[in-house]
């Protein structure tokens, strides 16, 4: 039986570390963390995240601000509050929460945050710098797992390693820091041919496509490290992964659960990433 990835556990870690680092920084500094998370529309599981974001603030000793703006919200209205943030003094972090209604155009939204403040990583600078290896942040779900793996002292160097899904969010920067470990990489998608004779290579599986179930365990080799980025709500409100945990703990070396795995890493790592913009601020200032 494969031994459990609790993100739990290590997200907890993380933030303790964070919360140790922000009173050093108050105490030598005077400068507190600041995150700004804006939320538009009333989507039900986005409300959850926001208020989670805002508890994980309040743990590591942030000072927050949080942006609940009507569904019918202009992109100039959202890109005005995004103006005012990039020149807060107070901010170190903005956060614009996923989807957006469909009238406001993402990209745009992403571009407009100085890549100094944009701690999801998702600025077409930051995503440059990810591509080099030279960054200051990285997108919080894979930077999460490349926590996990570290805790439990997996070591990526010269395995062979895949990711399953391509989105500019999870399945891409994931490759790219694996690659960056020095491990061998492969990335499927929907258009990839024999996918489990693919996945039946892998050292290290990691699959991001939200489909309940979709991981198999014939897909699995003997031995792997499973993890699971998939988020899935069923029609019984339940969560579940993108993995058929059952089956796949039998046969894996390690497994993260969902929910409990990667998910709680997401939240530690954004907190990492504000912390880490509030030093690089008191860099330029010096």
């Amino acid at each position: 039986m494969a031994q459990k990835i609790d993100g739990k556990e290590v997200s907890l870690f993380i933030k303790d570390r964070v919360k140790a680092d922000t009173n050093e920084l108050k105490t030598m500094t005077g400068i507190v963390p600041g995150l700004a998370v804006i939320l538009v529309g009333s989507d039900s599981a986005s409300q959850i995240y926001v208020r989670n974001k805002k508890q994980a603030c309040e743990y590591c000793g942030f000072y927050s601000e949080s942006y609940e703006l009507p569904e019918d919200t202009t992109q100039e209205q959202l890109l005005e509050l995004i103006d005012a943030l990039n020149k807060s003094e107070k901010i170190d972090g903005i956060l614009v929460q996923m989807p957006l209604p469909k009238h406001i155009n993402p990209q745009t939204i992403i571009e407009c945050i100085l890549p100094e403040k944009d701690v999801d990583a998702f600025n077409f600078v930051n995503v440059g710098r990810i591509m080099l290896g030279e960054y200051n942040f990285l997108p919080c779900t894979p930077a999460g797992v490349m926590e996990l793996l570290k805790y439990y002292k997996i070591d990526a160097c010269g395995k062979e390693c895949v990711v399953v899904g391509r989105s500019n969010i999870v399945g891409k920067p994931m490759a790219m820091l694996l690659l960056h470990e020095n491990a061998t990489v492969t990335v499927c998608h929907s258009k990839t041919s024999d996918l489990p004779a693919v996945t039946r290579r892998a050292d290290i599986l990691v699959s991001a496509v939200g489909k309940p179930g979709f991981i198999t365990a014939d897909m699995i080799k003997p031995g792997a490290v499973v993890i699971d980025v998939g988020i899935n709500r069923m029609p019984n409100g339940k969560i579940c992964g993108d993995v058929d945990f059952n089956e796949a703990e039998k046969i894996a070396s390690f497994i993260t659960p969902v929910p409990g795995g990667v998910g709680p890493m997401t939240i530690a790592m954004l907190m990492q990433n504000t912390l880490t913009s509030a030093k690089l601020k008191l860099k330029r200032r010096n």
